[in-house]
């Protein structure tokens, strides 16, 4: 007998580019008991999760879905999806990209060459060394730094747009959070900092990271920015502030809250 089909969420990738439907509530990933695009030969259907109940899979395709808003299908950047889909379709859909993103570069192992065999939903092993390849994740710093009714924004020049945000960086070995902050607001600002406090944390699979954020108290220093780091960077206070980030960022939910005074 048959066994029925289930029904799934289907987040579907072609070079970081997502497949969305239009309904008559907006727009959402495909729903359905099969993929809406055929699964090529060589290409892993991976299991993420679930949305409301219901199994979530991944998988990539290598040509692109043609569309425009006026179609039902169309496929749309992973951070432009924030703006379209529904919060947990978008954090799921970070989490598929990111797994993918791992299926990709660890068909072969690292250490001996072989190819991989997908052992787990995120593990693969090597057959020959017995080398495991998890999803890496890399750890960032960002901070909120307030100095009186002030607070310091920063337009890196990584940025996309013209908006100021928060100093930011990446763990380096052997150091905690904590060491990473006081250090990048160094080599960035040259600013002194404390009373550092934990705000919260964020995955960003821009494109495989996750951000810990925090604020501090302007302790001494003039803003000397890393040139090849930093364009500008100044003090603004909450009548005077310029363009910020989005709302899908840890940076602007710190800023949020000092705008509202919790932090």
């Amino acid at each position: 007998m048959e066994t029925e089909k289930q029904r799934c969420g289907w987040f579907v990738f072609y070079d970081g580019q997502l497949l969305i439907e239009k309904h008559t509530d907006g727009y959402h990933i495909p729903y359905g008991t099969e993929p809406p695009v055929a699964v090529l030969e060589g290409h892993t259907v991976h299991t993420i999760g679930e949305i409301d109940g219901i199994p979530a899979k991944a998988y990539a395709i290598d040509t692109p879905i043609e569309g425009d808003e006026t179609t039902p299908r169309r496929m749309i950047g992973l951070r432009a999806s924030y703006d379209y889909i529904p919060l947990e379709e978008y954090n799921r859909a970070g989490k598929a990209s990111q797994i993918l993103l791992w299926d990709t570069n660890s068909r072969f192992c690292p250490r001996c060459g072989v190819p991989t065999v997908q052992t787990g939903p995120i593990v693969k092993r090597c057959p020959k060394c017995g080398q495991e390849i998890y999803p890496r994740i890399s750890p960032a710093i960002i901070v909120l730094i307030k100095k009186g009714e002030s607070v310091l924004l920063v337009h890196a020049r990584n940025f996309r747009g013209n908006f100021k945000g928060l100093v930011a960086g990446f763990l380096e070995p052997g150091e905690s959070l904590e060491e990473c902050v006081y250090r990048e607001v160094m080599e960035e600002t040259g600013l002194r900092i404390g009373n550092l406090k934990y705000f919260g944390s964020q995955p960003w699979p821009y494109p495989s990271g996750i951000m810990v954020g925090y604020y501090a108290d302007y302790k001494s220093g003039t803003i000397k920015l890393q040139d090849e780091e930093l364009s500008t960077g100044a003090f603004f206070t909450r009548d005077n502030l310029p363009e910020i980030p989005q709302k899908l960022s840890i940076a602007r939910k710190l800023i949020d809250a000092w705008i509202e005074g919790r932090i």
